[in-house]
């Protein structure tokens, strides 16, 4: 498994969440609660979860191709940190 991770300041944790999953929710499959959230993006599968004022967000994928492909593509403006 491959991971790459990102921490997102944010005043309003429940909302940001909301409007990721929704805005993902209309091409692929997702759930959420009030702090927490998944996407089951075609490359991998994204993780969302609220933190104090952050929410953690981490893409797993099955190689390091698609891993690259979801930080580029679909998820571009975060600061991804690759994990071991």
């Amino acid at each position: 498994m491959f991971v790459s991770t990102a921490q997102i300041a944010t005043d309003n944790l429940q909302r940001l969440i909301t409007r990721l999953c929704k805005h993902w929710g209309h091409k692929f499959p997702v759930s959420f609660e009030a702090l927490q959230g998944e996407i089951q993006l075609g490359l991998g599968r994204c993780l969302l979860q609220a933190q104090d004022n952050a929410l953690d967000v981490r893409l797993n994928a099955a190689d390091d191709e698609q891993l690259q492909r979801m930080t580029i593509n679909p998820l571009p403006t975060f600061d991804w940190q690759r994990q071991a």
